[in-house]
């Protein structure tokens, strides 16, 4: 059975019926984009720009600042826009802690749906307001609540970014075919993806703890096993201004990048462990070893990566919830 027909099984999760639904209306949604910054300051002004222009304008537009030491405050402190909300954070929490407290504050705020993407992403105009109108069909065609919904994510050259491929579900065209021009997936990374109010109050936030890498393949795995898949709308589209086109690979870890393969590596491991059982830790343990072999990683490093694997197993954060004390600033 391949990972993604594991991850959902139809009739086996609670489910919302539209009839009875959650979620405000996408066309009168109250939304607040939160974008995670560290020093990157050549390529945050146009993440804002490309958010603030919105056919669907954003209600507030959060930046948390994950205290960058590259002239990102004094730049974000000179805005003059009544829907930016800046939170400085007074240590670097990862993208993890980032996106942790940057949802709890648009929650806080009144949003119905928070907007999550990274500091290099720039959306399409309409690509907000046609996240809301698919996620609205799909739960419509579906009859189901839809708790996730993701863009398509392209590179600087217009080419599927390699690092932001969501994860299909067997049944994939399932809502394409009743109508709506999105795909059923199980997964997706946070560039681009909105979430509805009542999907994290009701399962919480990601897992601040996990820092970097995979805090967003638990969150959006987390809503899947308790709503059903998430979407990707195929028309709603962005670019992520990454360095390189390149998914993660183990060949290549190296000293310059092993502090983040070792942190995905010890997230990953401690999930699988405690959502897929040992067999699932052991395949992917097994998959890490053959990986560096083949690319020859050097001895420190592995020995660094297995590491974070025997971490995983002691590994286990739990989410926190948008009423806890620390969100309210």
């Amino acid at each position: 059975m391949s990972e993604s027909e594991s991850e959902f099984h139809p009739g086996t999760h609670p489910i919302t019926v539209v009839g009875d639904s959650l979620s405000a209306a996408g066309e009168h949604a109250r939304v607040a984009a939160i974008i995670v910054t560290f020093n990157r300051l050549a390529k945050l002004p146009k993440t804002l720009e490309t958010v603030r222009a919105q056919t669907h304008g954003c209600e507030w537009v959060v930046v948390v600042n994950n205290a960058s030491t590259d002239g990102t405050r004094e730049y974000l402190d000179g805005l003059d826009d009544p829907r930016l909300v800046v939170l400085h954070l007074d240590e670097n929490l990862g993208g993890a802690g980032g996106f942790e407290h940057g949802m709890a504050h648009g929650i806080n705020l009144g949003a119905d749906y928070v907007w999550i993407m990274d500091d290099d992403c720039y959306p399409d105009p309409s690509a907000l307001e046609i996240l809301l109108e698919q996620r609205d069909t799909a739960s419509q065609k579906l009859g189901r609540e839809v708790p996730f919904a993701c863009s398509l994510v392209k590179y600087i050259d217009g080419s599927l970014c390699e690092m932001n491929n969501p994860i299909t579900t067997w049944d994939w065209p399932r809502a394409y075919l009743a109508g709506a021009k999105s795909l059923l997936v199980v997964e997706c990374t946070f560039v681009s993806v909105l979430v509805p109010r009542w999907a994290i109050e009701e399962q919480g936030l990601p897992l601040g703890e996990y820092f970097i890498w995979f805090d967003d393949k638990e969150y959006t795995k987390r809503l899947t096993r308790a709503y059903g898949p998430g979407i990707i709308s195929l028309d709603s589209e962005v670019v992520h201004d990454m360095g390189v086109n390149a998914g993660v690979n183990y060949r290549e870890v190296d000293e310059s990048n092993v502090w983040k393969f070792e942190k995905g590596a010890r997230n990953q491991a401690s999930y699988r462990l405690r959502n897929e059982g040992r067999l699932s830790y052991l395949l992917y343990y097994r998959r890490l070893f053959r990986e560096m072999r083949e690319g020859k990683v050097a001895k420190p490093v592995r020995k660094r990566m297995f590491r974070a694997l025997k971490a995983a197993r002691s590994f286990d954060p739990k989410p926190r919830f948008p009423d806890d004390a620390r969100y309210r600033r």
